[in-house]
């Protein structure tokens, strides 16, 4: 997938002139925060399960390779294969060799965030395999040409309106000449066309949510059943997922599925949950003749020995996202790779280079509401602190940003003459600005005051003086 990150800033001012994106990211709002408040609180025990999911990540990012080698021999006794991709490109070199040795024609596939790194479809379609979308978010984009704005909810950016123009455009062909627009109506639809191509399908190729060392088994969890279809119904399973996804022991995976649903979805328990491993057995009535899982690194091994070390702990719930001030202004393409949001803005700059992405780290109001919400206390802040650290230390910032943090760093060592500074500063705007109490214009702050007036300070006192008569 082409990197876009460079193009942030631009990107974002034509996010929010969108005004059929804004109205769809402002379901966000009011859906997944909202049912995600109530779920949690119906969980007294909330806190302990978050601490006792992060501790049994930390004690696998410690002891990775025990638990991967763990995996693999508990796949191999399944009778399954593990393959292992350094990078992308070669995790999809080793799916489109599979594919060939199938002499595979269509490839239906589950929502997989790690296939959209390795640009998956396009390595396919460049040896003539056609890769169908089963997920209805994933397949929506996949008619449009677009990638996912979204890590649980690939279409989100689409109103219902747009996605009954796409429907009406692609299913003709099909013989589905009615221009719906009931969303029950245009599910139907899409379930009706999908039907085919599950049945129709050589390879069937999903995520992870987790990986199981204890007993070589994969969970999968989605809403639709699609994953299900995908992996049961064509002659070959390829499960493709990122090495930090193996935990111990099924016990494990029950602590992490009771705040997978709740943090991404504000749902008790995803409507489908299943556990799979291996090929079909001689008593199975249904199942694939071959199962593969591909291991994909892909710089993950970099953050474990560095420190953003703990963003490896990410479950994928995109909670951080939702509750993300600047991704809900902007929605997920403005971020211009896979990941948006807080988890992307860490991830994406290991991924791809920071060179390439610099205003990730630095779209970001540092609030906080990411940290808060996450189910398994990745201090995203502080990662992007240190992406933004080393975007200065690398002066890949431009001169402007490095001149004025090379300013405000001088002051801030020096305590008195950082409140001296402050006090002249803030009593001069409240002075200047007093009349008209906002400033239209003001010189080093353009970047405000190009879309936005600026307020005029209401009084001459600082915000340390403030605070200080408030405590006293």
């Amino acid at each position: 997938m082409e990197v876009k990150s460079p193009k942030f800033k631009a990107s974002s001012r034509n996010a929010l002139q969108d005004e059929q994106l804004q109205v769809a990211l402002g379901k966000v709002k009011t859906g997944f925060i909202g049912k995600r408040k109530d779920a949690i609180a119906l969980i007294p025990e909330w806190d302990q399960i978050k601490q006792d999911a992060k501790s049994t990540k930390d004690h696998v990012l410690r002891n990775l390779d025990h638990y991967l080698l763990a995996y693999e021999a508990s796949v191999q006794r399944n009778g399954g294969e593990v393959h292992w991709a350094d990078d992308a490109a070669g995790a999809s070199q080793i799916i489109v060799d599979i594919c060939k040795q199938a002499n595979a024609k269509t490839v239906t596939k589950g929502k997989s965030m790690v296939s959209e790194e390795a640009d998956l479809n396009g390595a396919l379609a460049a040896h003539g395999i056609e890769a169908i979308e089963t997920d209805l978010g994933e397949y929506i984009i996949q008619l449009a040409k677009e990638p996912p704005s979204h890590i649980i909810a690939p279409a989100v950016h689409k109103t219902k309106e747009q996605v009954s123009d796409l429907f009406h455009e692609h299913h003709q062909k099909y013989g589905l000449t009615d221009k719906l627009i009931d969303r029950t109506e245009l599910v139907a639809e899409a379930r009706q066309v999908l039907r085919d191509k599950f049945i129709a399908a050589d390879v069937g190729v999903t995520g992870a949510n987790f990986l199981i060392a204890e007993t070589g088994q994969h969970v999968l969890v989605t809403n639709e059943g699609n994953g299900d279809l995908t992996s049961i119904l064509p002659r070959v399973q390829i499960v493709i997922v990122g090495i930090e996804k193996v935990i111990p022991t099924l016990e494990d995976a029950s602590s992490m599925l009771r705040l997978l649903a709740r943090s991404a979805t504000g749902q008790h328990f995803s409507n489908y949950t299943s556990f799979m491993s291996g090929p079909k057995r001689s008593d199975d009535i249904d199942g694939p003749d071959q199962f593969h899982v591909v291991l994909v690194d892909s710089k993950r091994t970099e953050m474990m020995v560095g420190e953003l070390r703990e963003m490896l702990r990410c479950i994928r719930c995109g909670a951080c996202m939702n509750h993300c001030p600047v991704y809900g202004a902007v929605g997920g393409h403005a971020y211009g790779w896979v990941y948006p949001g807080p988890m992307g803005s860490v991830i994406t700059p290991v991924m791809v280079g920071i060179e390439k992405t610099v205003d990730l780290p630095h779209a970001c109001t540092l609030n906080g509401r990411c940290a808060e919400v996450c189910p398994m206390g990745i201090p995203l802040p502080n990662l992007l602190r240190k992406h933004r650290q080393t975007t200065f230390e690398q002066q890949l910032q431009t001169r402007q940003a490095r001149w004025g943090l090379g300013i405000w760093s001088y002051f801030a060592r020096r305590p008195a003459l950082y409140r001296f500074a402050t006090r002249m500063v803030i009593g001069g705007l409240a002075l200047i600005g007093r009349k008209r109490g906002h400033f239209a214009n003001l010189p080093l702050a353009g970047g405000w005051t190009s879309s936005r007036d600026l307020p005029a300070p209401q009084s001459s006192a600082t915000f340390m003086q403030l605070y200080r008569k408030q405590k006293s």
